[in-house]
C-alpha cells in the first residue's frame, strides 16, 4: 500500500497544476478512493468515488463537474449507501498511470485508470445512478 500511496501522492501534485480549469485531480482522488477503500471506509467516502467515476466515465464530466455534483450531494445530511468492495478493483492503479510520461498521454491514462475502477464497481452502478436521480441529476 505505501508504493501505492506513493504513487497516488505524486499524481495528486501533478495533477494540482495540470488542466486547472477541468481539475482533472477529482478523477485522480475519486479512482484512488474507491479502489483503496476497505472495511473501515466511510460509506459517503465511497459512495462520492463512485459517483464522480460513474460521471466522469458515463456522462464525460470534468472533474469540475463532479466536484459541483459532490458539494451538491454534501449539503443533504442521509445515511449513504454501503457499497460491496469487489475484490479486484480494476485493471490499472496509480503507479501504471504515474509511469505513462507527463502531459496529455498520462492524462489519458488517468482517464483509462478510471474506466477500470468504475468497471470493477459495476456492482454498484444501479445504486449510484438511483441516487443521482434522486438528487435530479442524470
Amino acid at each position: 500500500m505505501d508504493a501505492m500511496r506513493e504513487a497516488y501522492d505524486a499524481l495528486y501534485v501533478y495533477t494540482m497544476g495540470r488542466g486547472r480549469e477541468l481539475f482533472i485531480l477529482q478523477h485522480v482522488v475519486d479512482a484512488f478512493g474507491a479502489q483503496t477503500a476497505n472495511e473501515n471506509s466511510k460509506p459517503i467516502g465511497v459512495t462520492f468515488a463512485l459517483v464522480g467515476l460513474y460521471l466522469h466515465v458515463e456522462k464525460a464530466y470534468s472533474g469540475r463537474q463532479v466536484q459541483r455534483v459532490h458539494m451538491q450531494l454534501g449539503q443533504h445530511k442521509r445515511q449513504w449507501p454501503v457499497h460491496p468492495l469487489p475484490r479486484d478493483r480494476g485493471t490499472m492503479t496509480a503507479a501504471d498511470v504515474l509511469s505513462v510520461p507527463e502531459g496529455p498521454d498520462r492524462d489519458l491514462a488517468i482517464d483509462a485508470w478510471c474506466r477500470s475502477v468504475w468497471a470493477a464497481f459495476h456492482d454498484s452502478r444501479q445504486t449510484i445512478v438511483e441516487l443521482l436521480r434522486e438528487f435530479g441529476i442524470s
